[in-house]
């Protein structure tokens, strides 16, 4: 189906027909209908990439994440795609695993296939990714600094996270704290650390290094590193760990060991997977707005991309939310 079939059937010229799909033209109300009308009795798609040659754009917004897998970035990419979605636009989606290599080639792949870009690749060099793009093409780094007119940034706020949650905890009672945390040279459980210990600061109590346990940021990970916390002396009366997964972790190492949580030790997770509310004890944790990001992300890109010769560079900060249960041994909100 062409677009001289629908240009035919509604009546109107081929120009008209083009005027409606590439929005380049204002069109009457009555004769938009009736090309619409027509073009979806004839069931005509107009060709993308003639589109995209009249009006320099694709929309399409390319994503590149550091991970297609694991519950955090699963709610990352369901935000984009709904928001998205929403507001017309394609997303072509890739995956680096860490590696720059990898990144490099995506960022390459996508270039004339996009109208922008949307990174998270926090433990890769952001500035030396961004020269890889077109020169006019708008970027959104996620959980990455920003420092140009035309790149935009958005973080979520896991020192502030991290630190509620251990403020919490300070204020029923804990003054030694465990840390169980994945390596801190990686963004996520760095922030998070750097929470930890400004909570810490902040209540006038010493950071203690034998209370910082580093392990795998898995339930094993957290397992080994609780019945390590365990070893200490005096023993912590709270464990608060950079991951739910961890956390888990630890509750299981606690029982084996026949340490009652939340009467001996509270424990507090970061992440609230689904899985914290349906362990024993249902288990504090750190609620991430993971999906809200998504959104976000599309919805500063899209601005990007309509303001292409007039670029605007945001900054966002999102904010987490503590999820008080019975591993901390209180349930009211904060």
């Amino acid at each position: 189906m062409t677009i001289k079939e629908v240009a035919r059937a509604a009546g109107v010229s081929p120009a008209t027909v083009s005027r409606v799909f590439n929005d380049t033209v204002p069109v009457d109300a009555e004769t938009r209908a009736r090309v619409l009308a027509a073009a979806e009795a004839l069931r005509y798609v107009p060709n993308a990439a003639a589109r995209s040659l009249i009006t320099s754009r694709t929309g399409t917004i390319g994503v590149l994440l550091p991970d297609l897998h694991g519950v955090f970035h699963a709610q990352v990419m369901r935000g984009l795609d709904t928001a998205s979605r929403r507001r017309g636009f394609d997303l072509l989606v890739s995956s680096a695993q860490g590696d720059y290599d990898a990144a490099v080639s995506a960022i390459r792949a996508m270039r004339g296939r996009v109208d922008g870009v949307i990174l998270m690749l926090p433990e890769l060099d952001a500035k030396a990714l961004l020269r890889e793009l077109a020169e006019e093409q708008p970027a959104m780094l996620l959980d990455a600094a920003a420092d140009d007119d035309r790149t935009s940034a958005a973080a979520i706020d896991e020192a502030g996270g991290a630190a509620a949650m251990v403020r919490h905890l300070i204020r029923h009672g804990h003054r030694r704290i465990g840390l169980l945390s994945g390596d801190p040279r990686r963004h996520d459980a760095g922030e998070r650390r750097r929470g930890y210990r400004q909570a810490l600061a902040d209540a006038g109590l010493p950071v203690a290094p034998e209370l910082e346990i580093v392990d795998d940021v898995t339930e094993d990970g957290g397992y080994a590193a609780a019945r390590r916390l365990l070893a200490v002396e005096p023993r912590p009366t709270a464990i608060f760990a950079v991951s739910d997964a961890m956390a888990v972790g630890a509750l299981a190492a606690l029982r084996d060991a026949d340490v009652s949580v939340p009467d001996e030790m509270a424990v507090a997770g970061f992440g609230d997977l689904p899985v914290a509310r349906y362990v024993t004890p249902p288990l504090s944790s750190v609620r991430v707005p993971a999906f809200e990001l998504g959104v976000l992300a599309i919805d500063r890109m899209l601005l990007a991309v309509a303001r292409r010769d007039r670029p605007i560079a945001s900054r966002d900060v999102l904010e987490c939310t503590v999820i008080p249960r019975a591993s901390c041994g209180v349930h009211e909100s904060e």
